[in-house]
This record gives C-alpha cells, sequence and structure tokens, in this order.
C-alpha cells in the first residue's frame, strides 16, 4: 500500500474508532442522564402510554388515570385524583407538563411497570398481547385520620402528623391550604395556568409547600418534652423533685430576663412535672443551660433531630426536610431549650418525639409505604419497621407519659382530653418574625392510650387562622384538631 492510502485507511480507522467510542458513551455512560433529561419526550410519552398503577389507602385507591382524547396526541393517558386537596401531600403530582414529585416520582417505576422487579409481568403482558401494567403503591395511612386531620384545620393555615408508635407507620399527614394535583395533570393551557397560579411567587399562601413534611418552625414549648428527657437522663432532675429554678430567669451571659406566660407562682422552683403542667419557661430555660449544649444536642438527635431520615437508601423513603437543634451558645442554647433561637423542627419530626416517649422510650422510623404489589398482586416490597434509636430509658419515658398526661388532665391541654381514654400532651406557642411582629405558632403533641398501649402520637401546628393575637394558643387552636385525629384512630380500631 502506498503512503497516501495508508494515511487515509488509518484516518478512516481513527474516526471508525471515535464513532464507536462516541456510540459505547452516550449508550452506556450518559444513558441514565439522558435518559432523566427534561427535553426527552420518548420517556414522558412511553410513562403516559399506559394506564399508571395506583396509590392505595385502606385497600382503596386514591388515584387513577384517564383517556385523553384528541386527534393528535402524544400522551394516551392522564393521571387522576379522588379527593386530591386531602392527599396531595402523601401522593403528590404526577403531571405531563411538570414532571412529579412525592410517591409518584419516588415510585414512578412501579407505577409505570418499568422496575427491574416487574420484569415477569412486562414479559407475560408481551407475550399475550396485553397492554402493560403498572404496579401499586400500598400506603399506611389511616384514611378516617387523615379526613379528621384536614377537617379540623378547617380555615387554618398548618399542618398535621401522626404515626403509629409502635411501628412507625405514619397514620395521616394533612395540609392546609392545599391543592389538587389533578388541575394541571395534563399538558393544556388551562392546566399551566392552573400550575402557575399554585406557585409561590402567585400564591402567597403556597399551597403546594408540604407543611408537614417539608416546612420547619421553631418547636416552642412543644420541645420542652425533649429538655426534660435529657434532665431526667442526666440524673439530676427527678420528675417530682423541687428544681432551683428563679422568676423571672435572667438568660446567661445577659442581662435579657425571661418571663412566663402569667404561672411565675406556679413556675417558682417548680418540678419537672408543674413545669410540663404551666409550661414555665424559666425552669426548662435554665434546665438547658445547666446541661450544656452538647448535652442537648444529643438528647435531640436521639429525637431525631439533625439526621436524615433517608440515609438508608433500603429503607423505604419519606424525604423529610431535617430538623434542627444547633450547636448555640450559652444564651442561645438557653432559649432552644424552650423551643426558640434557631431551634426547628418539622411537624413530623415533632409527632416522633411524641411517638417515642408514648413507646417507652424506643423511636421507630417513620414510614409511609407498607408494600409495592406487582400488577398481578405479588408483592414486590413489604416495609419491616425498623427501630432509629432508644431516644430515653423506659424508666424516664414512663415519667414523662406521667407529665404528659397531667398536662392534658390537670394543665394546659385540657382541650385534648377525651373521655374515658388517657391522653398525654404539651401545647406550645412559638415566637415568629422579627422581634415577634408577627402571629405566634400554636402547637399540640399528643398521643392516646387504649388497652393495647398507644395506636397514635399527633403533632398539630397551626401557623395563622382568623384567632386574635391575645387568643393564640397551643391549647385553643391545636389541640382539638389533634384530638380530631386521635379519635378517629381510636374508633377505627373499635
Amino acid at each position: 500500500m502506498n503512503k497516501p492510502l495508508r494515511r487515509i485507511a488509518i484516518f478512516c480507522g481513527l474516526l471508525t474508532l471515535a464513532l464507536l467510542i462516541r456510540d459505547n458513551w452516550i449508550q452506556f455512560v450518559k444513558a441514565d442522564e439522558l435518559k432523566e433529561h427534561p427535553k426527552n419526550r420518548r420517556v414522558a410519552i412511553e410513562r403516559y402510554s399506559q394506564p399508571r398503577g395506583n396509590i392505595i389507602v385502606d385497600g382503596k385507591s386514591v388515584t387513577g388515570s384517564t383517556e385523553v382524547k384528541g386527534k393528535i396526541v402524544d400522551f394516551k393517558y392522564k393521571r387522576t385524583y379522588k379527593n386530591g386537596k386531602l392527599w396531595s401531600p402523601i401522593t403528590g403530582y404526577a403531571s405531563q407538563a411538570f414532571g412529579a414529585n412525592q410517591l409518584e416520582k419516588l415510585y414512578d417505576p412501579i407505577l409505570t411497570g418499568n422496575d427491574d422487579r416487574l420484569f415477569f409481568n412486562r414479559t407475560i403482558d408481551m407475550l399475550t398481547g396485553k397492554q402493560q401494567k403498572g404496579g401499586n403503591v400500598v400506603t399506611t395511612l389511616n384514611a378516617k385520620a387523615q379526613k379528621a386531620a384536614y377537617d379540623a384545620l378547617g380555615d387554618k393555615k398548618g399542618a398535621v402528623a401522626a404515626i403509629n408508635p409502635k411501628t412507625g407507620a405514619i397514620l395521616a399527614l394533612a395540609n392546609k391550604p392545599s391543592y389538587d394535583p389533578s388541575v394541571f395533570a395534563g399538558m393544556s393551557e388551562d392546566d399551566s395556568k392552573a400550575y402557575n397560579a399554585l406557585q409561590k411567587k402567585n400564591n402567597k399562601d403556597d399551597p403546594t409547600l408540604n407543611r408537614a413534611l417539608r416546612q420547619t418552625y421553631p418547636p416552642g414549648s412543644t420541645f420542652k418534652v425533649v429538655t426534660a428527657a435529657a434532665g431526667l437522663e442526666s440524673g439530676d432532675y427527678d420528675l417530682d423533685g423541687k428544681t432551683d429554678s428563679e422568676v423571672p430567669y435572667r438568660l446567661p451571659q445577659s442581662t435579657t430576663e425571661l418571663p412566663n406566660e402569667g404561672n411565675d407562682a406556679l413556675c417558682k422552683d417548680a418540678s419537672v412535672r408543674v413545669a410540663l403542667q404551666w409550661s414555665c419557661n424559666t425552669v426548662f430555660a435554665k434546665m438547658s443551660d445547666k446541661l450544656g449544649n452538647e448535652a442537648m444536642m444529643e438528647q435531640a438527635e436521639k429525637f431525631g433531630f439533625n439526621r436524615d431520615l433517608d440515609d438508608d437508601s433500603q429503607d423505604t423513603p419519606v424525604r423529610p426536610a431535617q430538623s434542627i437543634y444547633p450547636k448555640d451558645n450559652r444564651p442561645q442554647n438557653a432559649q432552644a431549650g424552650i423551643g426558640q433561637a434557631s431551634n426547628r423542627a418539622t411537624p413530623l419530626q415533632m409527632a416522633m418525639v411524641t411517638s417515642a416517649i408514648a413507646n417507652d422510650g424506643k423511636l421507630m422510623k417513620p414510614y409511609m409505604v407498607d408494600q409495592l404489589v406487582a400488577p398481578n398482586l405479588n408483592v414486590v416490597e413489604q416495609t419491616k419497621p425498623k427501630e432509629l434509636s432508644q431516644a430515653v430509658s423506659p424508666e424516664n419515658a414512663q415519667k414523662l407519659q406521667e407529665g404528659m398526661e397531667t398536662v392534658v388532665k390537670e394543665g394546659t391541654g385540657k382541650p385534648g382530653q377525651i373521655p374515658g381514654v388517657t391522653v398525654g400532651g404539651k401545647t406550645g406557642t412559638a415566637q415568629h418574625g422579627e422581634n415577634n411582629k408577627d402571629n405566634p405558632y400554636a402547637w399540640f403533641i399528643s398521643y392516646a392510650k387504649d388497652g393495647d398501649g398507644s395506636p397514635v402520637a399527633v403533632a398539630v401546628v397551626v401557623e395563622s387562622s382568623d384567632t386574635l393575637r391575645s387568643d393564640i394558643a397551643g391549647g385553643k387552636l391545636a389541640a382539638p384538631v389533634a384530638k380530631a385525629v386521635m379519635e378517629a384512630v381510636l374508633d377505627g380500631k373499635q
């Protein structure tokens, strides 16, 4: 071969090699990235080429699919929702134009039937000529508890989280305001208008925000049960022993005096039980300072603060925002001990705190999916309850239960009482805004007991309502909501 031909052959060989390398790079290295690219319509077209599997609550689907009518249609089916405003904090949305979130996104492979674990089902459908079917996501939600939470919130802005303390199964996640995912499930101009109208920039109430999972708040006086737990665990405090607590309490390294809400006489040197009963700021702020920031952080973390609940990819994900107990200086730590300063928690987190106390100190990992089910009803995946930590010793958990039950029987939590049922609770009113200029948040955390222990722990936060500022309190606004949820769970067991 002469020299020019050899050069051409080498050049062509290099071009062929480059093409092979590029082809393999696209098919194997970049495959996932290209598959998930927002401009890759083929994936979306396939996703909506058949009815999606459903999300199930108490044996009934809360989702559906409808065939799209039209001459030229890329997407054959569109997602529908039954009572979408009630269930959107759990289902999320699946929109042809705007993608998906929550369970719709987390379990999209199961719902579309493309999950590797459904390969056998896809093969059978292909061989028999049947349309491919998606699997179902079976939740842990309690329909009666969810409706009770949603209805009891009424026109208040806020959220509810309820958990089964024994297993960690989430029983209710309710938000107000909420939204109906059906109104933007398609591709039309009306769908776009509906979606844009729900966004925070166009709607200050931000109805698509999952307040129960994704919004953190100062937990206010509900956090005092965590401070009480740290005090009892230290051995320096007992439930009914007097504390060395002056009134008012001057914050450490500060000239600022911390008051109580009209209970000074009851709060001076009050025991842990009495301090919980009347929500004494002075007792718990001083306790937090005495224990120190490191001990307070350690106790908060045992209850789930400062940790990623979805750090184990094999567990059923919930995707909550991280709740924070901060590393802070002495005056800030004292205030964090009463649920203020930089202390932040989701409603789910405070339900976890309550559930651990109700479960004799054992904190179970929260989950909202019980099973993933194939189209032929075979169980693809079953969630097994998992212990996160022993948040507090059984002995001290029982002391905290006594204290929280006193709050409901004789203290600030009386509106949470249920006739014939033992209820433990803690009220909270958290400051909000610069220099507390905005209306405070109203909190209530609680659990109810029956003959088999505690089947439900609840956390309620009310961001705003038409109540006068002077009347905003956890007992008045949030406790009746928690009571309705507890009653719904208890009635369902009968």
